[in-house]
């Protein structure tokens, strides 16, 4: 996160959208950069360091999936998928490869600040967190200051909503979360009616975190009510 007014890089192919978008986020105090196409957004990404990365999928060069995926390769940065692709299995496509939050075409002004709201917070409680925050639990290490996540010695990259999922687990270790607090939790209100993220970015973690992600020995599921981490 920067000392200056977040800087939120657009990367989107129509240029309505993008006046529009650009006026919105300076009318509230946001620092905006723009982009035309994948190669173009995948270069300034790597310039200006975003805070927020805002991704249309229906890109001139790439499917916007493909450079979540590449971003996410190399930056933590939030992405918010912005598409008129409005189908669940779009969505779940989308969470695969990384990004953080999803927004259906056409939305309206307050719906996707209040995204970018919670994203900035996540990044912002990464960022901050103790230096001596450090977890152990079985195999599984948390270093919440460096946002190292290590299984059996091995590093795994988390995305920053992976990070923010599995760092409430860590800390309420032994407990069982409710669905509703979890989404609420890591996405705010504004995804309360959205248990796809929830399934979606457990599955993922299930994947990076265990060694059969059929049979979870630590993320575990209580039917019907929630998840819990075992300790």
């Amino acid at each position: 996160m920067t000392q200056e007014h977040p800087l939120i890089l657009v990367i989107e192919d129509e240029p309505p959208l993008r006046r529009y978008l650009r006026a919105t986020l300076q009318s509230f105090g946001y620092r905006v950069e723009e982009a035309a196409t994948g190669e173009e957004g995948k270069g300034m990404a790597a310039r200006v360091a975003p805070d927020v990365v805002l991704l249309d999928l229906g890109l001139p060069d790439m499917d916007g999936l493909d450079l979540a995926r590449e971003l996410r390769g190399w930056s933590a940065v939030p992405i918010i998928i912005v598409s008129a692709r409005g189908k669940e299995e779009d969505k779940i496509r989308a969470l695969d490869v990384g990004a953080d939050d999803y927004l259906t075409k056409p939305f309206g002004s307050g719906e996707l600040l209040a995204r970018i709201r919670v994203a900035l917070r996540h990044a912002a409680a990464v960022a901050g967190a103790a230096p001596e925050a450090v977890a152990e639990i079985g195999p599984l290490r948390v270093d919440f200051a460096s946002r190292e996540v290590t299984v059996d010695g091995a590093e795994v990259h988390l995305s920053p909503n992976e990070f923010a999922l599995l760092g409430i687990l860590v800390r309420h270790a032994g407990k069982v979360l409710t669905h509703r607090q979890l989404l609420h939790e890591v996405w705010g209100g504004v995804a309360s009616a959205q248990p796809t993220y929830l399934r979606v970015y457990m599955a993922n973690l299930r994947k990076k975190l265990e060694p059969d992600p059929a049979r979870p020995r630590l993320l575990l599921t209580e039917p019907g009510i929630g998840y819990r981490l075992k300790c």
